[in-house]
């Protein structure tokens, strides 16, 4: 029996079937990567933001654009791939890398601060009486 008069079982969800991609998806996908890419050097070399915050914003928000293309393009990962399961395992995962991250700056930041002694604590804790 060849590939072309094979049957797919009625049962089988589509994007099991689906084609992973083609050169127009691919070449799309990386001529944004290379624009969201080029952005970003071309503001900060270019001094084209005086206002650090809004570049370090402008610079963070392209990358976070770059990363939902490297994911739809490259990776095909939408909520029809394996009935929405392959998001939702996605999902998951940012929003428990996120926690760790997050978690892990916040005890670092308090940890500093408690640690970190200043001159007067300094001079407080070693006179006598104190």
């Amino acid at each position: 029996m060849s590939p072309e008069t094979r049957q797919q079982p009625e049962d089988a969800p589509e994007s099991i079937h689906a084609h992973p991609g083609t050169l127009r998806g691919y070449l799309t996908g990386f001529g944004l990567a290379a624009i969201l890419t080029i952005i970003p050097f071309a503001l900060v070399m270019g001094h084209a933001v005086q206002n650090r915050f809004l570049l370090i914003f402008l610079v963070l928000a392209l990358g976070a654009a770059q990363i939902v293309i490297h994911i739809v393009y490259f990776l095909h990962l939408d909520t029809r791939s394996e009935g929405g399961w392959n998001m939702l395992a996605f999902i998951f995962t940012v929003v428990l890398v996120v926690i760790v991250l997050g978690a892990s700056i916040w005890v670092m930041y308090e940890e500093n601060a408690n640690m970190m002694a200043t001159p007067s604590t300094a001079m407080r804790s070693t006179l006598p009486g104190s």
